[in-house]
């Protein structure tokens, strides 16, 4: 029976314009979907999150818009903004309807 598990992943962006954050984002979806055989049928929800340094485009739209994501919640936000914390991260949540184990599910970290 299917539960639901959260998958994580985080990238960097290389710069504050829109094109750069959804190209990062889109690279990171890719690379969950194909790291985890996923289809967005057995996405329940995303939610993205920023550093306050990235704010020209919301990362969401690269799921709806560059992966035809139409059915699937999606919902920006942003980071805490803590003292000596990495700058330009996106980070992604993504609540998975599947059978597999949470020690099955593959967590992507690109661009350091």
């Amino acid at each position: 029976m299917p539960r639901t598990l959260g998958l994580r992943g985080a990238t960097t962006s290389d710069a504050n314009t829109a094109d750069a954050i959804l190209d990062a984002t889109e690279e990171l979806l890719n690379a969950l979907v194909a790291a985890n055989g996923l289809a967005e049928g057995d996405v329940g929800a995303v939610f993205f999150t920023t550093t306050a340094d990235l704010d020209a485009e919301f990362p969401a739209k690269a799921a709806r818009v560059r992966l035809g994501w139409q059915d699937t919640a999606l919902m920006d936000g942003q980071e805490i903004p803590v003292p000596g914390a990495p700058e330009s991260v996106i980070r992604i949540l993504l609540l998975l309807n599947t059978d597999k184990r949470k020690e099955d599910l593959n967590h992507v970290y690109l661009r350091g």
